[in-house]
């Protein structure tokens, strides 16, 4: 069985994002950069599956530019056997990127693609099902569980109420959810042996795919910021505020 697994690179979740004073995108510079936690979820979801003998190899594949080979490194520290870097400067959106996995999906034949189930930064949550109508595989997505059986895979997804468990024939695409597992810590040795592992890198040009932006970001702005909470000294107190202030109850 082969695996391919995206990732993508995004600002580290620890660190707090910047908006640029003109309003019009995230200031990345001298920014701490990570994989996506999500992606890290497939990642490791991935190397169990070889690691148990379900798998025989793991291909990780980032879009962007050079920058994302560090991220790729790191996958591939985690365990991924090689790695395919389709270098683009373009600010792609979610349909574009779809459809140059599409092209990956195409030349490499997985047996099953596993993807974070959203990107911390634009949030979108739909790379995954749309990679899924393009190809005509079958998807499990939200996935906080995922066993293979011979030629089908059984996805447990979170849904709003409750838990629902979907048999899916393979090749298929699964998105991962946080509680899927938790990943693990590259270690130094599994960090140099990295290094000696194959990368490809393609221009995302030869994949036929129009790079032409469909989506236009009109502006970015922090959060509105909240005011401080406030004590009250007893509950009827706090009832008064809630329907004479906040307008919550009457």
């Amino acid at each position: 069985m082969k695996i391919v697994v995206t990732v993508k690179r995004v600002i580290d979740y620890n660190v707090k994002v910047r908006v640029k004073s003109d309003n019009t995108g995230v200031d990345l510079a001298n920014t701490k950069m990570s994989i996506n936690p999500f992606c890290e979820i497939a990642v490791e979801e991935a190397v169990r599956l070889k690691e148990k003998g379900t798998a025989t190899e793991v291909v990780v594949v980032s879009i962007g530019d050079k920058a994302c080979q560090e991220q790729i490194r790191t996958a591939l520290a985690l365990g991924a056997d090689r790695g395919i870097h389709i270098e683009t400067a373009a600010n792609l959106d979610s349909l574009q990127v779809a459809k140059l996995l599409q092209k990956v999906v195409e030349e490499e034949q997985p047996n099953l693609v596993v993807m974070g189930k959203q990107a911390i930064d634009s949030d979108n949550n739909q790379t995954g099902q749309m990679l899924g109508a393009l190809t005509g595989m079958p998807q499990g997505t939200f996935a906080s569980e995922l066993v293979i059986d011979g030629d089908k895979a059984k996805v447990t997804r979170e849904i709003d109420g409750g838990l629902q468990t979907v048999e899916l024939n393979l090749p298929a695409i699964v998105t991962t959810d946080l509680r899927l597992n938790e990943p693990r810590y590259a270690s130094l040795p599994n960090i140099m042996k990295a290094k000696r592992k194959p990368l490809a890198v393609k221009a995302a040009d030869d994949f036929g795919v129009n790079l032409t932006s469909n989506v236009e970001v009109l502006s970015v702005s922090e959060p509105a910021k909240r005011d401080g909470g406030v004590i009250v000294d007893s509950v009827a107190a706090l009832v008064a505020k809630l329907k004479d202030e906040a307008k919550v109850i009457s």
